[in-house]
């Protein structure tokens, strides 16, 4: 009889082990974001990489090899923009600042065998410039765009289908309006140095 009972038992446990079902453990997704840090605090910007291939990439090249290290925020608009990313501003003649940058590998545009002569081919999107948004300077031609870049201090529906769009500041909009809104000179230089140091960081999505 004690015999029958066990089998029943463990019939029964058995069971009952069969009818939990199995819990699947989801991979956790992970993103390549950009920190810019300043010193009023640190703006996070998440790629769009769909949207914007050859920016992304070229981005990302100059944030590994510390080639915005120590450049500054050189041009400041409120509504409008704040601009960065030109190497120039590392040193301290502002006759020249807006004036340098290449991009990060040659996409075709440039010689290749010469850096400092690499552009960027344009990459126009439907992504509309709004306040955060992070999208490539250029000169008059379309295909220009080298190192510098500029996040939107306002919505600029002007600039939309003229500039690539590449990101967006997700942490930290706030220090695009401290920075916006400091004292310049007639050039639109701040008048202090902001300094960026810029980095990739991998973020759980």
């Amino acid at each position: 009889m004690k015999n029958i009972l066990i089998s029943i038992i463990i019939g029964v446990l058995t069971v009952s082990c069969e009818k939990q079902p199995k819990q699947e453990v989801k991979p956790v997704e992970q993103i390549e974001v950009v920190v810019i840090t300043t010193q009023y605090g640190d703006m996070v910007v998440n790629f769009f990489d769909q949207a914007a291939p050859m920016h992304v990439e070229s981005f990302k090249a100059h944030a590994n090899s510390g080639y915005y290290n120590g450049t500054i925020f050189h041009r400041v608009i409120p509504g409008f923009v704040i601009q960065g990313g030109d190497p120039n501003t590392k040193g301290d003649d502002k006759s020249r600042y807006g004036m340098g940058g290449n991009a990060g590998k040659y996409f075709g545009e440039g010689v290749e065998n010469d850096s400092t002569t690499w552009n960027l081919p344009a990459e126009f999107n439907d992504i509309k410039h709004r306040h955060g948004i992070l999208s490539m300077a250029r000169s008059q031609s379309p295909n220009s765009g080298g190192s510098q870049f500029f996040i939107c201090a306002g919505d600029v529906p002007n600039l939309d289908g003229q500039y690539t769009v590449f990101g967006q500041v997700i942490e930290g909009q706030e220090i695009i309006d401290q920075i916006v809104n400091l004292p310049r000179d007639g050039r639109d230089n701040p008048n202090q140095r902001i300094e960026m140091q810029v980095r990739l960081e991998k973020r759980t999505k």
